[in-house]
């Protein structure tokens, strides 16, 4: 099946169709080509046709290669320097003829492998899957909705919407190119856009590079948009020919460096052939490979690869380097005891599940490095939400696009016109059907007008369109600008009105269909037929249209944006009524201003329209002077547009407070419309009187004055703003640096092409998987699948559980590697009669330790759910990462509290109830002479084996008791039962533990010649004393840590109990003033 597709792929036709047609699309009209591929350009493919041409086409991807390689996960089990030590062992022991030890350590490198192969082969086919979650996405017609589809989902015959920063999703013959270029480099080599031209054909014959009617696969929008027909998927693409030579293999090699005329001397060879050796070196042990963590993992097994070097030479040094086959034994002990063996494969299955959890929390990793990464992060900064994206952004209101922090479901609140007055809609059920909510008007401007609800009902009833149009020509006017200016499209159907496009513009498409202006009937039934476009651009921030009349032959310009954008290109108003438009001065340009305010004080997002007439030359080869076309204009009036806040956005910015986080809003909107969002949501403090002038200015700021900052204004500013409105892209980026000057981790939201270099620049890039452009989402580290702000909390929950689990499973494992080291090292002492040392631990129960009483005790603590107060506590520094003061002092302490309980344990059997005699060959072989030993080997072992059991439970909470994780339960002595049967993973591991002690203990051969050690009787009791002293001890070291947490809590944060208080406490406390003297100080 394989090589038939690969021949059928090799035979295809260059521009033909997946399923050939008469001629390639680009030489025939799009009539013929949508009737070929049985295509509807209205209504789309229905579901059932999406679905039987996916099946008969293949998902719409290109050869993805070898995909997960089961062999390179092999080799990279047995390539890390933890199994290396392990090999070595088993070599020496099998080399000194020590056979039992040797086939144990063989079983256990074994094991680690096939363990470590299948969770490792099953991560990696998890992140494979999950980057295909994060694919790119089209907007396709499909039963008549505007609906997001997966690219791998797109079908011969798929009708696709295009848009600037949009990538092509497949080859598609375009229906419809408005100012249409693509970005076809990777195809063509053209470093230019190429303009696109939706009615021309061309020979069969004709090149990839100029088929100026086909968009393809792969390729940018970089201006326009366009809508066309799929007629190729998948390999069946232009680019799926050129596919193999993409995915050609780096090399790892280090180049020769030559001199001008080609020649070198023999040291370059030298140095070239050292650093490929070191680079393979490097990757062979992980240590360049992988992500931070990982890596830095692997620099400890180096390191721990040393120490048991190290360890070793210490004993073969005790014993005057016999060449004894005990004392070489004892070497490889001690050696296997700084070992944590299962450690990587406890971080693979850790990682896995992480992502799979994030995954059903709306949460998509499609970089391994941001695991960490959102542990660490200190500021969110929002940027964009959809209550501020461009005009052009397309969306489908049917299928529940959202904002970030708003909702996204805009509904046009009021209208001004300066010499009608002001109209305000009521309240609506539904806000995309036009005949929900009743009209009002108003003789007042908004200024004027005091605001009595929300919704802005008025009092009495609403009234008819008919009667507010009846001798309105403003008002009329100002409708056509409104629905002419406006890609969207609202329509009634059978099953109610549906919309497709921005949410913005579907709000004002609205509002115009409630007066019976909808675009559609203006277009059809009065003629207006669409002449030029020139689409809304972040640089002049507005977009206008050339509409001609057919009756009247007249053409007429319509622009929609920035209020202050608009009235800039207006020179004509019609202020008074029933008067001419008159020439706009200063003042009306400070009353319009003053009149957006008092709109945008209310939260609403305000926009202007204008027109003019336009008695240019138009046609199809005609160049546009927009700068002229968008000059001279005469201001028709301003429209509210209101995008509730989400419900859950509040808790989510207050979670994120306690949390140590702070949020940050940048936007494209009106500083007053911004400024009232962020205060409902509580990214503002409800007080200011008691903020410092220069900080309240710095709080709020617009772009424009942020830009005009340099960096030492930025720096010596009192705080970095809360909020940027007329958000640039220049300035998010600016916004970053700042930050990270600041010495803060940010993690930064966008969903469009120009968010791309502040998301490669922030800490932590999200992207929008709803309404980002695929440029966001290849730009970003993680991805939200629903578009919320909530979401973004749950990323930074789960990585702060993520970070807390692996945490506790490698303090609990390196101190157990510390407890057995220094067992062993300070066991050097216990000598028998021929001055040999006798191990108090034998080498397969260090080993029984490490992989089989660890491992799954590890495993439960990496999936161990979050801890009540993880997003009360202040983000974890990334700079000390996962080995912070407190775990390595943790490490020391448990480990040494082991080892002395340990060596206790021995001493007590051997010394205390026996008499002391170390007899001969006790590390080898059982015999009566010695049965104490044995004994008392047993009991450490077992000791051992039970504070690694109870350390695992222990380590669910590093501070709390274990008595009392949970705080505020009532359940004060039974709240730990509950605790130990909640992961129940942890709870049959450590059962498991406890019950595989036994066969060690008591199945004959097994004792004496596996383990070396005896079945113990009385000594049980030693066990249990040990194991009180063991949770006393540990319960000591963790009140003694609280303590002095809280008290150092105390100092840092004071005794107020109010979060706003808290939060806004710099804010209120700094000045500018006041830092430049810190900063003074300091200098000093």
């Amino acid at each position: 099946m394989g090589k038939k597709k690969e021949d059928d792929n090799e035979h295809h036709v260059s521009g033909q169709a997946n399923k050939p047609l008469s001629l390639p699309p680009h030489a025939l009209s799009y009539d013929a080509v949508s009737n070929e591929l049985g295509a509807n350009v209205k209504d789309g493919l229905t579901d059932a046709e999406g679905k039987s041409r996916l099946e008969e086409f293949g998902p719409n991807e290109l050869d993805d290669g070898p995909g997960v390689q089961p062999v390179k996960i092999l080799v990279r089990q047995v390539a890390n320097a933890m199994m290396l030590v392990l090999i070595m062992a088993m070599a020496v022991s099998f080399g000194i003829s020590s056979y039992i030890e040797g086939g144990v350590i063989a079983a256990v490198i074994i094991l680690n492998i096939v363990v470590g192969f299948f969770q490792e082969f099953n991560a990696e086919k998890t992140m494979d899957s999950l980057r295909s979650l994060s694919s790119p996405t089209a907007v396709a017609i499909r039963n008549g909705n505007t609906e997001v589809v997966p690219t791998a989902e797109i079908v011969p015959g798929d009708m696709v919407e295009l848009k600037t920063c949009d990538t092509v999703p497949a080859d598609i013959r375009l229906l419809e190119a408005v100012n249409f270029e693509t970005d076809e480099a990777l195809l063509t080599g053209e470093s230019l856009p190429v303009q696109k031209d939706a009615e021309a054909k061309f020979d069969a014959e004709t090149g990839p590079g100029d088929r100026l009617n086909v968009a393809f696969s792969s390729s940018t929008i970089t201006k326009g948009r366009a809508r066309g027909i799929v007629f190729a998927t998948g390999m069946k693409t232009e680019i799926g020919s050129i596919a193999v030579a993409l995915r050609a293999p780096g090399k790892n090699t280090r180049p020769v460096k030559r001199k001008p005329d080609g020649s070198a001397k023999p040291h370059r060879y030298a140095e070239a052939w050292g650093l490929t050796a070191g680079c393979f070196i490097g990757r062979f042990l992980g240590v360049n490979i992988g992500t931070p963590l990982q890596r830095k993992l692997s620099k400890l097994a180096v390191l721990l690869f040393g120490i048991a070097v190290v360890c070793a030479i210490i004993v073969l040094g005790a014993n005057n380097f016999s060449n004894n086959t005990q004392v070489i034994i004892y070497a490889v002990a001690t050696g296997l005891s700084m070992i944590p063996a299962c450690l990587i494969v406890v971080l693979t299955i850790t990682m896995a599940a992480g992502t799979k959890r994030m995954v059903q929390r709306h949460v998509i990793v499609r970089k391994l490095d941001s695991l960490e990464a959102l542990g660490g992060v200190t500021g969110i900064y929002l940027t964009p939400s959809l209550h501020d994206q461009a005009l052009t952004k397309v969306v489908d209101i049917c299928s529940d696009k959202t904002g970030t922090l708003t909702q996204g479901k805009m509904v046009a609140k009021r209208a001004w016109l300066p010499c009608r007055g002001t109209y305000s809609v009521g309240t609506s059920t539904n806000p995309v059907d036009p005949t929900k909510g009743e009209l009002f008007c108003h003789d007042l401007a908004p200024t004027e007008i005091e605001v009595k609800s929300e919704s802005g009902d008025q009092e009495g009833g609403g009234t008819s369109y008919e009667e507010l149009l009846k001798d309105n020509a403003p008002l009329r006017d100002f409708l056509n600008a409104a629905s002419l200016a406006n890609l969207a499209h609202v329509h009634e159907s059978g099953d109610g009105w549906k919309a497709r496009g921005d949410p913005t513009e579907i709000a004002i498409q609205v509002f115009v269909s409630r007066f019976n202006c909808n675009r559609e009937r203006l277009t059809q039934e009065e003629s207006w037929t669409h002449v030029a476009e020139f689409p809304f651009d972040s640089d002049v921030k507005k977009m206008s249209v050339i509409f001609e009349n057919q009756a009247t032959n007249m053409k007429m310009v319509f622009a929609k944006g920035a209020v202050e954008r608009i009235i800039g290109s207006c020179m004509l108003v019609r202020w008074n009524e029933g008067s001419e438009p008159t020439e706009m001065t200063e003042e009306h340009r400070d009353r319009i201003l003053q009149n957006m305010e008092a709109l945008a004080t209310q939260g609403l997002r305000v926009l202007a329209f204008a027109s003019k007439a336009y008695l240019g030359e138009s046609g199809g080869s005609t160049e546009y002077d927009r700068a002229a076309i968008e000059d001279g204009l005469t201001f028709q009036g301003l429209i509210g547009l209101y995008d509730p806040p989400r419900v859950e956005s509040v808790g989510a910015v207050k979670e994120c407070h306690q949390a140590g986080i702070s949020v940050h809003m940048l936007t494209g909107d009106h500083p007053g419309t911004a400024k009232a969002i962020a205060a409902q949501v509580g990214l503002l403090p409800s007080n200011t009187k008691a903020i410092a002038k220069d900080v309240a200015d710095a709080m709020v700021m617009t772009a424009s004055s942020f830009d005009k900052l340099t960096d030492d204004d930025i720096d010596r500013l009192p705080v970095l703003p809360l909020v940027i409105a007329r958000c640039a892209p220049n300035t998010k980026v600016r916004m970053i640096e700042a930050l990270h000057r600041r010495g803060a981790f940010a993690a930064m939201t966008g969903d469009g092409v120009n968010d791309s270099p502040s998301l490669k620049r922030a800490d932590v890039g999200i992207a929008m998987g709803q309404a980002g452009s695929d440029v966001a989402k290849d730009a970003s580290d993680i991805v939200l699948t629903d578009d919320n702000f909530a979401s973004i909390l749950n990323a930074v929950e789960e990585g702060r559980r993520m970070f807390d689990n692996i945490q506790k499973f490698v303090l609990h494992l390196l101190s157990e590697n510390i407890a057995q080291a220094c067992t062993l090292l300070i066991g050097l002492t216990f000598k028998d009669e021929t001055g040999l040392s006798v191990f108090p631990l034998a080498p397969v129960e260090i080993l029984w330790v490490i992989m089989i009483t660890s491992g799954m005790p590890d495993m439960g603590l990496g999936v161990e759910k979050a801890a009540p107060d993880i997003m009360a506590r202040p983000p974890q520094s990334l700079e000390t990462g996962v080995f912070t003061i407190e775990i390595m002092v943790d490490m020391l302490v448990y480990g040494l509290w082991m080892a002395t309980l340990c060596l206790a344990a021995f001493s007590i059997v051997l010394f205390g109830f026996g008499d002391g005699d170390l007899g001969s060959n006790c590390n080898d072989s059982y015999s009566e002479v010695c049965d104490t030993v044995f004994r008392a080997r047993a009991t450490t072992f077992v000791c051992l084996t039970w504070f690694a059991l109870f350390l695992a439970w222990e380590m669910v909470n590093m501070r709390r008791s274990f008595f009392h994780m949970q705080p505020g339960s009532k359940k004060y002595f039974t709240q730990w039962m509950y605790d130990v049967w909640r992961n129940q993973f942890l709870f049959w591991a450590v059962i498991a533990g406890f019950v595989t002690i036994f066969p060690t203990l008591y199945i004959p051969a097994i004792n004496h010649d596996v383990f070396k050690h005896e079945g113990i009787t009385w000594e049980w009791g030693i066990v249990f004393i040990e194991a009180i002293l063991f949770f006393g001890g540990v319960e000591a070291w963790k009140w003694a840590k609280r303590v002095y947490f809280r008290r150092r809590a105390t100092k840092e944060v004071g005794k107020g109990n109010d979060l706003e208080s808290k939060v806004f406490e710099k804010y209120v406390t700094v000045s500018s003033e006041e830092r430049i003297d810190t900063e003074s100080e300091k200098k000093l």
